[in-house]
């Protein structure tokens, strides 16, 4: 389901339409006017701070100000400026930019040529995570139509401005999601997070003044280029303007995408959109934005799905990857899981996210399996908080905090496990 009946979608209201994802298609539905508008109406300083007041925050996962981060690029210099596309979503739990590459990329195409118009430039790299094979095909092809329409290339739309778009495609790394991991890829190297500063926008990609933004972020520009700053801040809060995708998965009856605007209760898309736990089961736990981000327990989803609200429960959107656990799930054994996954993806770089992933999984693992005693729970959290805050990039963080969650709010689970030396939920998943 990629809409909900709820509230006016933009972003996704056409995907049922098969004709929105071809040139003709998405120009039938107004595609390309707001580029034309912003390309011959509008000075780049005008669409930076209209970007800015719409208070537009990148859908990546950070939250940080769009506009503001356009503000950063260079307006002088003789060095050529590059945008990239970070199309990458290795998020578990996370798939709205799957399916908008797949069905809307011709929106993501017109963002990401208003912010080169608004930043000055001259090529965007679109980099693609390697298992997204289907959806680079499609941003290929529409790639190769805007093109072919004058939309992309020399003198786009007879405005003079020039702009080209490379797609990338990347070899399956869940650390090329972050930023400067990225750049390093594309450029060929082994991908690893940059120490910074310098940030990007002083020397990102081939090291050349570089933003880097997010599929979804971009798919919101021609809207708000389009409609204006009052209108994107009708859907929202006054922190968070606008409408996200959120994906929902686990154990719910209806998973899938459903777009609706910031603020919106976290049981509010849990039972009403996605239609609740099925088999007349209990919600568990619920992680809002993907498996980085702290889980929260059954009776905190009154939560409005907001970071300015989430972080008060020590959590965050994160990429909007909500994932349900119902009552059967053992959460020692979904932190074994979690904790897998990370030991597994970092890059190596630091000491506190190459050891501290490899010692959290080696002691959860331990304890599920019925060897563990209560010592391990204070070593996890001891070894959890010695990971955050010191390392190059956040991957870190995003190890630690889903454990750190696990033993906030399900910690008599691990306590269960020590005590029966065994799992003590035999309706969980298996491992």
């Amino acid at each position: 389901m990629l809409q909900s009946p709820y509230v006016t979608n933009y972003l996704t209201q056409h995907f049922a339409d098969d004709g929105f994802a071809t040139l003709e298609g998405y120009e039938r539905l107004g595609g390309y006017r707001a580029a034309r508008k912003a390309l011959t109406q509008m000075s780049p300083d005008e669409l930076i701070e209209l970007v800015k007041t719409s208070g537009l925050q990148g859908r990546g996962g950070a939250g940080f100000s769009m506009g503001t981060k356009w503000s950063f690029m260079p307006k002088d210099g003789d060095r050529p400026k590059y945008l990239v596309c970070n199309a990458d979503e290795s998020e578990p739990g996370s798939f709205k930019d799957r399916i908008m590459l797949e069905r809307g990329s011709h929106q993501m195409l017109e963002g990401i040529l208003i912010a080169a118009w608004a930043t000055g430039a001259e090529t965007t790299f679109i980099y693609i995570r390697g298992e997204y094979a289907f959806p680079a095909d499609c941003v290929e092809r529409a790639v190769a139509e805007a093109y072919a329409k004058g939309y992309l290339g020399k003198n786009v739309m007879g405005s003079g401005f020039s702009h080209d778009v490379r797609v990338t495609r990347g070899a399956g790394a869940y650390i090329c999601g972050e930023e400067t991991g990225l750049l390093e890829s594309l450029e060929g190297k082994k991908g690893q997070p940059r120490k910074k500063p310098p940030f990007p926008a002083q020397y990102g990609a081939f090291g050349m003044p570089t933003t880097v933004n997010n599929v979804e972020t971009y798919s919101h520009v021609p809207h708000i280029v389009d409609k204006g700053v009052a209108w994107f801040q009708s859907f929202g809060t006054p922190k968070s303007p606008g409408t996200t995708v959120f994906g929902v998965s686990g154990h719910v009856a209806r998973p899938g995408l459903y777009e609706l605007p910031l603020g919106t209760p976290l049981a509010e898309i849990v039972f009403e959109h996605a239609g609740g736990v099925p088999g007349g089961r209990k919600v568990k736990g619920v992680i809002p934005g993907g498996m980085s981000m702290p889980v929260l327990p059954a009776g905190q989803l009154d939560v409005p799905m907001a970071n300015e609200f989430l972080r008060e429960r020590k959590t965050m959107l994160g990429t909007g990857g909500i994932i349900v656990m119902d009552e059967t799930t053992c959460m020692v054994r979904a932190a074994s899981v979690i904790s897998y996954f990370f030991r597994d993806e970092s890059c190596g770089q630091c000491t506190q996210c190459r050891e501290g992933t490899g010692w959290m999984n080696k002691i959860i693992d331990r304890i599920e399996r019925g060897a563990g005693d209560q010592g391990d729970i204070d070593v996890l959290l001891d070894v959890a908080g010695k990971m955050e805050g010191g390392t190059i990039c956040a991957f870190a963080d995003a190890a630690a905090w889903p454990v750190q969650g696990m033993l906030r709010h399900f910690k008599e689970d691990f306590v269960a496990h020590i005590g029966a030396r065994k799992c003590p939920f035999p309706e969980s998943f298996e491992l």
